[in-house]
């Protein structure tokens, strides 16, 4: 029995039926680009949340967070508008599941989690796809992993308002231990699972500065990228970033407000960045891969200006200690994670290395978190 399991007999003095447990995801390669129509890779984490559930009798349902004892009631009759506290990722899901005009009756429910929140690891899709993964074993529905991805996409993007794209949900439920995730966002699909060079493993130092994604610049950056489209659109036959060359981004530059082009040419050169990156672990060349990851940060501190003083520290330490062969912010900035790819012999010595040079230089404090590649949800 999990310790979930047990907790939740002992919360609520019933046994839950289903459990479901969901990875959140380092965004490797293509910052930004996958509401752009564009390539993403990315993996699951072995860091994960679970979700348990027992069906009780009423239109009330209950959940106990058991890593920080927090309690949230909510009526079923009574989910239309967002509650202002996490349930809402569990409740967007219900809501999802009622446009579809799939009904679920109430519950009690449990989760516990050891993704790090606010940090850029997608802890909000974990706990998204945890549930939808148990709502479906616990109340017989049937769809696909797809359909499940825009679900939980759909409680960000509609119940509270992110536009955020469908990497985070996808990575979550096509993980895959070892593997990175390519995904085209054109196709919405999974394309392949590539290996990672089993020598290296992520690690992530947490910069300890929150984002909230819904109140950030988050939003602003997609306008710009549309913008583009919309002004290159009136003489081009393309329908999103992912038709635009840098070549083609220059020749409009004259005509596109000046940080719209700048944001633009980020998302370009990742589109870019993610199918040399392929090629390079194709090809078993992990440090052009590494050097990839550089060039990444770099168009994220010049171009989409989504990084902070305490990533692009991270970063830059990250040159001058042994063991490191690449490193950027991951996810959508303005804080959070930064991912450093690390020769696995040396991981306690970076690691060590890193905190202390970042104390030294900022004064500051940063989490390290060992990322193993993991499974995806089950």
């Amino acid at each position: 029995m999990s310790c979930l399991l047990k907790k939740f007999k002992e919360y609520y003095g019933i046994e839950a039926t289903t459990s479901a447990v969901a990875p959140g995801r380092l965004e490797v390669l293509g910052n930004h680009t996958d509401y752009n129509e564009g390539l993403v890779l990315s993996a699951a984490v072995a860091q994960k949340t679970e979700f348990a559930l027992a069906p009780v009798k009423g239109n009330i349902c209950k959940i106990h967070d058991f890593r920080d004892n927090s309690t949230h009631e909510f009526d079923l009759n009574d989910i239309d508008k967002p509650k202002g506290n996490w349930t809402d990722y569990v409740i967007g899901v219900i809501v999802g599941l009622k446009k579809k005009q799939i009904k679920i009756s109430a519950f009690y429910a449990g989760i516990l989690s050891d993704i790090p929140l606010s940090a850029g690891m997608s802890s909000s899709a974990a706990l998204e796809v945890s549930t939808a993964f148990a709502l479906a074993k616990e109340f017989n529905i049937e769809l696909s992993k797809l359909e499940w991805a825009k679900i939980c996409q759909s409680v960000e993007y509609d119940y509270l308002g992110l536009k955020c794209g469908l990497l985070d949900q996808l990575s979550s439920i096509y993980g895959k231990k070892n593997n990175l995730i390519f995904s085209d966002f054109r196709e919405e699909k999974v394309m392949e699972n590539i290996p990672l060079n089993e020598n290296f493993v992520f690690v992530v130092a947490n910069s300890l500065v929150k984002h909230n994604l819904v109140d950030s610049a988050y939003n602003q950056r997609r306008e710009a990228c549309e913008n583009v489209v919309n002004i290159i659109q009136q003489t081009e036959k393309i329908k999103s970033l992912r038709d635009v060359s840098v070549d083609m981004l220059e020749l409009y530059k004259d005509k596109l407000p000046r940080f719209d082009y700048l944001r633009a040419m980020h998302v370009v050169l990742e589109i870019q960045n993610v199918r040399d990156g392929i090629l390079a672990l194709k090809n078993n060349d992990i440090n052009a891969f590494g050097q990839l990851m550089y060039k990444s940060h770099q168009s994220s501190v010049e171009n989409f200006e989504n990084s902070c003083e305490e990533l692009d520290c991270l970063v830059e330490l990250s040159k001058s200690i042994p063991g490191c062969i690449g490193a950027r912010l991951s996810g959508g900035g303005f804080g959070g994670v930064s991912i450093h790819l690390v020769k696995k012999e040396e991981i306690a010595t970076y690691a060590e290395r890193l905190q202390i040079a970042y104390e030294l230089q900022t004064g500051k404090k940063t989490e390290i978190i060992i990322c193993e590649i993991g499974d995806g949800a089950s």
